[in-house]
């Protein structure tokens, strides 16, 4: 009898873990995670350099923001993704600086008399920011019911759109290139071109595990293309000191002033929506159940990693779109690799020689791979959006104007040059106005005159109930 039971005990088969949850070899671990590397560094350092430009730092007080958010991400994305108590998802998301806060951060830096002066007045906005997102993070989860798959398929629609002339930017040389004759070169857009399609050929015909590196192949080839032809230079890197070290308040003791942590408090309440969709998105990738207390430790990593950015000197941190979009073309879902990529994110952080290294891929290249990795990212906003009913003119109404408010400030820029520097800085964004106008637009339509055709019960879908999602109408 007790044999039988072994016997039958032995005969079980043992469950596989879910793909997020995968642990893989050390060196898939390692592949994997630097070409999140590679597609996530160049929007990394990007926020840190137009700042510091714009706040007139030295080129010595530029490299060590560079190295303090690599750092600080590095930190921040081992957190999301491995979580520790009740912060982080648990999810395959990695953590960068906001775009949405540029604008915000200049108006502040500028205001308080630029230079390290004004970053002082930046980091004690960022701190109280941080730590209002933390401890709003549980009540801002339990909102979700307002964010329905018609919000949320528009709001990653918005960001894929918004991010993709990003992409065509690098393509054509780098926004640094803007209005000098080698920006749209025919050789730029033909190293972009190369690199897009290479990185096409070999997802089209490679092996699985080929495909799944089909971007750091792309990148890697590309950089060594132009390098024969003279056009990726690596003399930063024998320039770039060894080691350096990060260390906390090193321009000074934050200042604490109340307008600045209004308009970076407003900031990350944007950001929280954006980080919202982004988890939900990645749920959608990898079949991963999504609830509202997943939301809320996503959030409350951002609230952490912001704070710990303000410390660090680095600033306020969201799950980045760019590697989202990388998890869905390379099929590769488990979160301990976006972990490894943050161990390197953290070697690169202290280690500006390999950081150069890095940052010698030329912008063209770049462009071209993350032209298919944003683009990626509106495909799953596309992919959530085709399982609402669009033929409901509230939902479709939803997405149309929400569309055409994102694209305001990249197609109208002079718009809002009249609008107080205050209110420019939180909506002179396309994800930021097209976002919002999503929210307000749902409340108006199917909140505030409640319809049971476009109404969802989140906690009969959480609790495993037979309601479809994407449409609220119940499973026949």
């Amino acid at each position: 009898m007790a044999r039988d039971s072994r016997q039958s005990s032995r005969q079980l088969p043992r469950q596989r873990p879910h793909p997020v949850d995968e642990l893989l070899p050390l060196p898939k671990l390692t592949l994997y995670g630097f070409q999140h590397i590679l597609a996530f560094y160049a929007a990394a350092v990007i926020v840190p350099v137009l700042l510091g430009n714009a706040l007139g730092l030295s080129e010595q007080e530029l490299v060590y923001l560079i190295n303090a958010d690599l750092l600080t991400c590095g930190v921040a994305t081992i957190i999301q993704a491995l979580g520790i108590w009740k912060v982080g998802a648990r999810l395959p998301l990695v953590q960068g600086v906001t775009f949405t806060a540029v604008s915000p951060m200049v108006a502040i830096g500028l205001g308080a008399g630029g230079g390290t002066a004004g970053l002082l007045v930046v980091y004690g906005a960022v701190i109280t920011a941080g730590m209002a997102t933390f401890l709003l993070a549980p009540f801002f989860s339990k909102l979700v019911k307002y964010f329905p798959p018609v919000v949320i398929g528009t709001i990653l629609t918005i960001i894929g759109l918004t991010l993709i002339p990003v992409g065509l930017q690098d393509a054509a040389g780098g926004a640094h290139l803007i209005g000098e004759p080698a920006y749209g070169d025919p050789k730029n857009l033909a190293y972009a071109l190369g690199t897009l399609v290479f990185i096409l050929a070999v997802v089209r015909v490679g092996k699985p595990f080929l495909s799944s590196l089909a971007v750091l192949m792309g990148l890697v080839l590309g950089t060594a293309v132009a390098w024969m032809f003279g056009d990726a230079h690596f003399g930063a890197v024998k320039d770039a000191d060894w080691f350096g070290v990060t260390t906390p308040f090193h321009y000074g003791m934050p200042e604490f002033e109340l307008l600045p942590i209004i308009a970076m408090t407003v900031v990350m309440l944007i950001t929280m929506v954006e980080t919202t969709g982004d988890v939900y998105a990645i749920g959608e990738i990898t079949r991963k159940k999504v609830d509202s207390d997943t939301v809320a430790r996503a959030l409350r990593a951002d609230g952490f990693a912001t704070v710990l950015g303000g410390v660090l000197n680095s600033f306020p941190y969201v799950a980045f779109a760019e590697n989202i979009g990388l998890v869905r073309m390379s099929r590769i879902m488990s979160r301990y690799v976006v972990v490894a990529a943050g161990v390197f994110m953290i070697v690169l952080g202290v280690l500006p020689k390999a950081g150069s290294l890095v940052a010698a891929i030329p912008h063209p290249v770049l462009g071209g791979a993350a032209i298919s990795m944003f683009g990626m990212v509106a495909a799953v906003g596309i992919q959530i959006l085709g399982k609402v009913d669009l033929r409901e003119e509230r939902n479709a109404l939803i997405l149309a104007v929400s569309l055409g408010a994102a694209l305001l400030p990249t197609t109208v820029a002079p718009f809002f040059d009249g609008m107080p520097d205050d209110v420019r800085a939180v909506l002179d964004s396309g994800i930021t106005l097209g976002g919002l106008t999503a929210i307000v637009l749902n409340l108006f339509f199917n909140v505030f005159t409640r319809r049971k055709t476009t109404e969802i019960d989140w906690d009969d879908i959480e609790e495993g109930g037979s309601a479809d999602p994407y449409t609220g109408a119940a499973a026949r």
